[in-house]
């Protein structure tokens, strides 16, 4: 049977990583979770994967950063206590949280399952909570979230190389079911093969897409043909390459983060085709009208995903076989990963044994 818990218990101490200041540097933190309210499911943590995201937070690039700050929202684990009023978790289940862990739950977005796009949507770490108090993130040793943010982890999926879907799997899923890119036989681009972009060819290849990688690096056409699955690589840098596809695309998912042209892509699109940015370079992108005019094109953006959707990418996941590549590190290695994050030297995802690695001090 689920552990059902008196509401007033006290606070749980926990223990995790945390950034002090903008050096970014993560060390050992002691702190409090909440108790476990009466909707609230307290989980183990196991693995929780590093985002860039994670990266920009810790050095306070975006500048909404607060001190001490645990990043981590690519959490998995092992439910230990439901609240009283819990009804879809139990001791023992395996569970997830990603990038949000509350919203109003009553705006037109959150009744349309869009709680990601919730005004009062509070982030998985370094936002503010309800209470006042600053929400931690996942490279800690345990979670305590509303089960209405809970994701269930189907036992066909292993733990460590689904975290990093509950933030970048879903950034991909979603615009490939919104944006309609998600019809077998139809063909996409994925703009860059890094941790997005590798969850991008495999849920399009899951979806029945066709699917050309694009990418600036003639060196990744090998992995992107031979062990992602794609169908076609194009690099980018080379006109003849470029201009051979021309009109040849459905959609794009453009997952690049730094400063790059959108007019060569625009020109990929069929009409009325769809470039979509999942990335978010620093500075504002240039976009001529007259290439979108002349072919009804439309640039698009996309966040994360609402509950539901993410439950539901999950589900797809299991059944389809589809997880992020990763390589396990013990959380000692989360500053030196963080560099190597810098240099774009990771396939394709850090994930953290936190089960094993982190080691509570009380």
């Amino acid at each position: 049977m689920a552990a059902k818990l008196p509401e007033e218990e006290h606070p749980k101490q926990a223990f995790g990583w945390a950034a002090r200041d903008e050096s970014g540097v993560l060390s050992p933190f002691n702190f409090s979770r909440r108790a476990t309210g009466e909707k609230d499911v307290c989980f183990k943590v196991l693995y929780c994967g590093m985002c860039h995201s994670d990266l920009h937070m810790v050095k306070n690039e975006w500048g909404t950063s607060t001190y001490p700050l645990v990043p981590g929202h690519e959490i998995v684990g092992v439910v230990r206590e439901v609240g009283s009023k819990v009804e879809k978790f139990r001791v023992g289940d395996k569970v997830g949280v990603g990038c949000i862990v509350g919203s109003c739950r009553s705006c037109h977005n959150c009744t349309s399952n869009l709680e990601n796009y919730c005004a009062e949507m509070i982030l998985t770490y370094g936002a503010k909570n309800y209470d006042g108090t600053i929400t931690y993130g996942g490279y800690s040793d345990i979670m305590v979230a509303d089960e209405h943010f809970i994701v269930r982890i189907p036992d066909a999926l292993p733990l460590d190389a689904t975290a990093p879907l509950l933030c970048a799997g879903i950034t991909v899923y979603s615009p490939l079911k919104y944006y309609g890119l998600d019809k077998p036989g139809m063909h996409v681009g994925v703009v860059g093969l890094g941790g997005l972009g590798h969850m991008a060819v495999k849920f399009a290849k899951g979806m029945g897409v066709k699917v050309t990688v694009i990418s600036t690096s003639p060196s990744k056409k090998q992995e992107a043909l031979g062990h992602l699955g794609a169908d076609s690589f194009l690099v980018s840098r080379d006109q003849d390459q470029m201009k051979a596809a021309m009109g040849t695309m459905d959609g794009i998912i453009d997952t690049v983060s730094a400063m790059h042209a959108l007019l060569p892509l625009i020109g990929l699109l069929k009409t009325n085709g769809k470039l979509v940015l999942v990335g978010a370079p620093e500075k504002p992108l240039e976009l001529a009208a007259f290439p979108l005019l002349m072919g009804r094109k439309m640039v698009g953006g996309s966040g994360i995903g609402g509950m539901e959707e993410t439950q539901e990418m999950i589900n797809f996941a299991a059944k389809h076989n589809i997880t992020a590549d990763i390589e396990v590190i013990p959380i000692e290695y989360a500053n030196t990963a963080m560099e190597r994050i810098l240099k774009a030297d990771v396939r394709y995802r850090f994930v953290i044994d936190i089960g094993n690695t982190i080691k509570s001090t009380h």
